[in-house]
């Protein structure tokens, strides 16, 4: 059975962990032999951006700078996610991994299964987007807000989204990372946008559904479903140094400077 790597940082801050979230994917492209997964939070709670949106456009950074809520852009594509009340995931691994032949849509199938099972465990009817839709709503639509629109491989529990997932893939490696939501906090993160999101008044949170697990909670039953539909052994490790130099390499000169934050230039 493959060995992955598991590594629980706890809650950190939206530069720590996006850059934290790059130095894992780097490390590993230089050195494929153990894919992670990697549990998190964030502190304090954190607007973060799309690789390829606009900020400036998008969000009414006065009010951020005035309210003291941070902004921090990610290397992953999608809409504004409000990072408050939740347990955070990312995975690093190779195509391989997933199956030889597997695609981008089938590897976000692959990848999300085990939140399909996290939220099943608990009882509740999770199903992809995609499976079901009988209304025909347009999957994968823009929207400027992540918890506004819906993808084929997003989670849906009563035909409403909870949570939400980005994927970037480069040479050899993929990172993919989301969001399960414990509280929403979805009303709080929209006073920040130029523009309203209508869509994501139907997004949903454990709270919302009955379930109020403790974050360690959560965790243990996402780590259980992660090597059950997986099919792997998850050991936990500890950041390693060389990932960890990295990771404050890209703090200092990627995630804590303007010009990537609010222009996307590195």
């Amino acid at each position: 059975m493959c060995k992955w790597r598991l590594i629980d940082t706890g809650p950190l801050d939206g530069p720590a962990n996006m850059a934290l979230d790059e130095a894992l994917l780097n490390c590993f492209q230089k050195d494929p032999a153990r894919p992670v997964l990697r549990l998190y939070g964030w502190s304090p709670a954190t607007l973060s951006v799309g690789r390829y949106q606009d900020a400036a456009a998008a969000l009414k950074l006065d009010l951020c700078r005035e309210e003291g809520v941070p902004v921090v852009r990610r290397m992953t594509g999608g809409g504004i996610i409000y990072h408050a009340a939740e347990v955070t995931y990312s995975v690093v691994c190779a195509p391989e991994h997933l199956g030889d032949r597997t695609g981008v849509k089938e590897g976000f199938r692959k990848l999300c299964g085990f939140l399909l099972g996290t939220y099943q465990r608990l009882g509740l009817d999770a199903r992809f987007a995609v499976d079901c839709n009988p209304d025909g709503e347009r999957l994968g639509e823009r929207t400027s807000f992540c918890f506004a629109g819906k993808e084929e491989f997003d989670v849906v529990v009563n035909d409403r989204k909870i949570g939400g997932n980005a994927q970037r893939r480069l040479s050899g490696a993929i990172l993919q990372h989301g969001s399960i939501p414990l509280e929403n906090r979805v009303q709080q993160g929209l006073r920040y946008l130029k523009e309203p999101a209508p869509g994501a008044a139907r997004s949903v949170s454990l709270s919302e559904l009955g379930h109020t697990p403790e974050p360690d909670e959560l965790k243990r039953l996402l780590v259980e479903c992660f090597q059950e539909r997986m099919g792997v052994d998850l050991l936990p490790e500890p950041v390693t140094d060389d990932e960890a130099v990295s990771a404050r390499k890209l703090a200092e000169h990627k995630y804590r400077c303007p010009t990537w934050t609010f222009e996307g230039r590195s």
